[in-house]
């Protein structure tokens, strides 16, 4: 006897096929919008870029400010010197951590931000000059409270006073650690200084409870103690001789760096995703 429409098979062949038709059109819509997305992520980029450097402006062209305003250059870490290996277009620090060839592990004493690695090279932006910059761009990420912390810092071109902060990615609690976008919160990092000798590598600069009593301190965010420890411990990280140290120590001491002599080494540069 002839099985029904509603028979068990017929149904499972209908759904079966259905399943089949939606996932062509999703990977098919995927790889359509990949490019957009790209582009978008690249344009948000630059967006925070201009905004912690104090030059964005609601309906601005972002692509032609950036290009006017901004001088992307890689930096080696170790040397605090520009390198010319990588093309700072498409080169992702974030991706380079994880290669063993451009990155490195960090130990238990080093890892204060939680990364586990770091990239031995990692992409800074000049606002104006470059041989004498108005303001250096820093990328700056590290663990909160649920997850990996990503943002940027801005500091003035003598490599010690803070311009501004701002993250662009965290999974932290609204209303609380999440407060790290709240302008009111930002605007306290202006003028804020990172190191209370020339010469010295270890930063003086964090977050207190209470109330900032001198340059080097921020409120901290009220309610979020443990996004509060990882806003310090990243910046403690990045602007230390593990990482943006060296670097800034240039500018503060009136000498800024210079183009890497070419080493017979060479790597790919990293795209980002």
């Amino acid at each position: 006897m002839a099985q029904g429409n509603n028979s068990i098979k017929k149904v499972l062949i209908v759904a079966f096929a259905l399943c089949i038709v939606c996932s062509v059109i999703v990977s098919t819509a995927a790889v359509a919008l990949r490019p957009m997305q790209q582009l978008n992520q690249e344009l948000d980029r630059k967006t925070n870029i201009l905004n912690v450097a104090k030059l964005y402006e609601p309906g601005m062209d972002v692509e032609e400010v950036f290009s006017d305003e901004i001088i992307a250059r890689v930096v080696d870490l170790d040397t605090g010197e520009y390198s010319d290996e990588f093309d700072p277009e498409t080169y992702d620090s974030f991706e380079a951590a994880r290669d063993p060839a451009s990155g490195r592990t960090l130990s238990g004493d080093q890892d204060i931000a939680g990364l586990s690695r770091v990239e031995n090279y990692a992409t800074v932006y000049l606002v104006g000059s470059e041989d004498d910059p108005e303001q250096i761009v820093l990328p700056i990420r590290g663990q909160g409270l649920w997850g990996l912390m990503r943002g940027f810092l801005a500091v003035e071109g003598d490599g010690n006073t803070i311009v501004s902060i701002t993250y662009y990615e965290h999974s932290e609690t609204p209303g609380l650690g999440a407060e790290v976008n709240n302008p009111r919160w930002q605007a306290q990092w202006e003028g804020k200084k990172i190191y209370a000798e020339e010469g010295v590598l270890s930063p003086e600069i964090h977050l207190t409870k209470g109330g900032a009593s001198d340059e080097y301190e921020v409120d901290a965010l009220s309610g979020a103690t443990l996004t509060s420890n990882g806003v310090t411990n990243m910046l403690q990280f990045w602007l230390s001789e593990e990482a943006f140290g060296p670097y800034l120590a240039k500018f503060r001491s009136g000498t800024e760096p210079e183009d890497a002599e070419e080493t017979d080494t060479n790597f790919e540069d990293v795209e980002g995703a």
